[in-house]
């Protein structure tokens, strides 16, 4: 597996948001899983120059350096069996769509989108919070603006 750091910074990133936390022995399975997903991961039969992992222990990214061979639809669609795979496995929904992930006192936590509104009003979050953008789409912006305050994200328009 190619590590993340030689991967080009235009490298495509698809982001997974897991409807739990992991724990430590579950997290030591799935990174094997991943690993062996991306060493084999092709896109016409052209091996794909990737990287994958867990992240804060909810989230799954797998990352494509497309300077080599691009990821295609067929490629793409086996990471969405890939992580439906892993969603039966280990019972967890693998794309939790309508619940945002964001940082509070350094930790994850989560809120449904409907919820967000009230948890604003409330003062739970604010616009300077911290949200998970699972919208990235390469390498450096996941590594540049994953993360961003509230004000900034799209996730501002539900409140």
């Amino acid at each position: 597996m190619t590590d993340l750091i030689a991967l080009d910074e235009n490298s495509r990133v698809w982001l997974y948001q897991a409807g739990r936390f992991f724990d430590d022995q579950e997290i030591s399975m799935i990174q094997g899983e991943i690993y062996d997903f991306v060493t084999q991961w092709v896109s016409h039969s052209n091996t794909l120059r990737a990287y994958g992992n867990i992240f804060h222990r909810r989230f799954i990214g797998l990352f494509v350096d497309e300077s080599l061979a691009g990821a295609s639809g067929c490629s793409i669609d086996s990471s969405v069996r890939f992580l439906n795979h892993l969603g039966t496995k280990f019972q967890v929904n693998m794309i939790e769509r309508d619940r945002f992930a964001y940082i509070k006192d350094d930790d994850v936590k989560v809120v449904g989108m409907n919820d967000l509104a009230g948890h604003f009003a409330a003062g739970e979050v604010a616009n300077d919070t911290l949200f998970f953008d699972h919208l990235v789409s390469t390498k450096k912006d996941f590594l540049e603006s994953w993360l961003k305050p509230l004000d900034q994200s799209w996730h501002k328009r539900f409140i």
